[in-house]
């Protein structure tokens, strides 16, 4: 059995899908690395092809319908053979010596049987024309190089969170926990980290730099301008990530806190958004947003809407509403995302 499957999203990856998959191939027969074209319409399904041929027994090339990056995340998982599951996108690479560790971990883990749920890792945001690239980094807040629970993590401040590129799930638990992201849905990354959490148990977190996020280009779709054409999407799945919690029993109080703080930032950046792009239309939807959490949830509405983000967000009038811009600037500059 494979030790790690990786699954590549890519939809018109042909100017970076080679460097990706290259970064990965030094794990060997250890990985299986699934390249999913997601009915590209450039030279993408021929590279895939290509790299099958040249590394077999460890890419594999799978062809589908477009379905968006929702979809192809899912096709990985459902052909992942490995005892991890780990998605790289096709624009992101790993570094090698962190890679290498990651591996020798796994190792051990399938050695002993005795295996995490989630395995942590830093990433990289690596932006396009900064010499200084920012680490997202997690030894503040959980213990380093041993098994843990969630009662052993420290809380983590706003703008410190979990994201899919930190993120290696054992495989067995991700599929029992039925996660299925939406089709034709950009943004579904929250959904991804965000809808297993209850069913994490152990965690473990190795504290290398192994994924490198590209981001920076025009067209990317966290540049803020994309996000805001396509708000409708990232509503819908801040919606479903409120669904994902309204009126769910979770029994860890610290997986609780952990989610409500995730979706009080995500319920803040798609304010901000609609803030921004200033419509009656936009702040109509930027109601309907709070108003969807308070009718799914109380309580939960309560908790969010009464912190600091979400009375941030929600302040009256046009000066309200520009004070929110200005701290959500500093708040870009300080955390380098966008």
């Amino acid at each position: 059995m494979k030790l790690l499957s990786v699954g590549i999203p890519s939809y018109n990856s042909q100017d970076y899908l080679e460097h990706c998959v290259e970064s990965l191939v030094p794990g060997g027969d250890k990985v299986e690395i699934l390249i999913i074209d997601d009915g590209s319409k450039d030279n993408t399904a021929q590279i895939a092809d290509a790299l099958e041929a040249k590394y077999p027994g460890i890419v594999r090339a799978i062809h589908q319908e477009n379905g968006g990056h929702g979809e192809a995340v899912n096709a990985g998982l459902r052909n992942a053979t490995g005892l991890f599951y780990k998605v790289v996108d096709s624009d992101d690479w790993v570094g090698a010596e962190a890679y290498a560790t990651i591996l020798s971990k796994l190792e051990q883990f399938a050695a002993t049987g005795d295996m995490p749920d989630m395995i942590i890792s830093n990433f990289i945001y690596d932006k396009q024309g900064v010499t200084h690239k920012k680490v997202m980094e997690y030894r503040k807040y959980l213990p380093v190089d041993r098994m843990f629970t969630w009662e052993e993590a420290n809380k983590m401040p706003t703008g410190t969170y979990i994201l899919m590129h930190s993120v290696i799930y054992r495989t067995e638990m991700l599929k029992a926990s039925g996660m299925v992201l939406p089709k034709h849905t950009f943004y579904v990354d929250n959904i991804f980290v965000f809808q297993p959490l209850p069913f994490v148990k152990k965690l473990y977190y190795i504290d290398v730099d192994f994924y490198h996020y590209f981001i920076g280009r025009e067209d990317q779709s966290v540049q803020e301008g994309v996000m805001m054409k396509r708000i409708d999407q990232q509503l819908r799945v801040n919606r479903l990530m409120i669904d994902t919690m309204a009126g769910k029993k979770i029994e860890n109080p610290k997986v609780w806190e952990y989610m409500r703080n995730y979706l009080d930032i995500i319920c803040a950046i798609s304010s901000i958004l609609l803030i921004r792009i200033g419509t009656k239309d936009a702040l109509q939807k930027k109601d309907e947003l709070w108003d969807y959490l308070k009718n799914a949830d109380a309580a939960l509405y309560k908790s969010i809407r009464g912190g600091f983000l979400g009375r941030g967000v929600n302040l009256p009038g046009s000066v309200g509403r520009k004070l929110a811009v200005a701290v959500y600037r500093i708040a870009q500059k300080v955390y380098g995302f966008n």
